[in-house]
């Protein structure tokens, strides 16, 4: 199974659902930013694309790109899950534009959707490859990140696991029930964003309006 898709809670059916702006302040790689928003720095990594890691050919290449588009400017983060290590996977756009299929467009990262069903990011995925942009135009063979970091598991794995202030920082301000579109967003929240008012009672369920009354029909 796939390294960065292991690492996501995701939940069947959940779309872990917020939308803000904020301002990049650093740029990691080729898919993944820092932001800042409110005072707190959150780390965000690109859904649905990936790029070559730092040390392999062309990541040097694919964080200048990303850099150029997005350091230092406002953006528009739209999340869909929080990995185990506080991440934010999410889209970002920038003036209108999505960036992470502008990426893709470039020819700086590799088009990685579930099951590779998103059609339209395999198709700008293969005009890079025939216009040889980017990466696709090096002397030598390509070689998709996730290959890489099967070869070089050390190089790849983050240090650390989030810590609660950097996870709350990523999961957004959502504190009540009444704000929280499913069961399932809710067992996020209350189990991996630490956010307790959402059970009141502390048997472990959060949201009995959401959750029970689901399990009843």
């Amino acid at each position: 199974m796939r390294l960065f898709l292991f690492l996501i809670l995701w939940i069947a059916g959940t779309v872990f659902a917020d939308e803000f702006e904020a301002r990049v302040i650093a740029v990691m790689d080729g898919d993944t930013v820092m932001v800042l928003r409110d005072g707190k720095k959150i780390k965000v990594r690109m859904v649905n694309i990936d790029a070559p890691e730092s040390e392999q050919a062309y990541g040097k290449e694919s964080r200048e790109a990303l850099a150029n588009m997005v350091l230092q400017k406002r953006v528009r983060i739209k999340s869909q899950a929080i990995d185990s290590y506080g991440r934010m996977i999410a889209e970002v756009s920038v003036d209108g534009r999505s960036v992470n299929e502008e990426q893709l467009r470039n020819g700086m990262a590799w088009e990685y959707s579930h099951y590779h069903s998103n059609k339209r990011l395999l198709s700008l995925t293969g005009e890079a490859q025939q216009a040889q942009r980017g990466l696709w135009g090096q002397t030598v063979e390509a070689i998709a990140p996730e290959q890489w970091r099967k070869a070089h598991p050390a190089k790849t794995q983050p240090s650390t696991v989030a810590s609660p202030m950097q996870k709350a920082a990523a999961c957004g301000r959502k504190h009540l029930c009444s704000e929280m579109i499913s069961c399932d967003e809710a067992k996020i929240y209350l189990r991996h964003c630490g956010v307790k008012s959402l059970d009141g009672n502390g048997d472990g369920v959060p949201c009995e309006t959401l959750c029970l009354d689901g399990q009843l029909h």
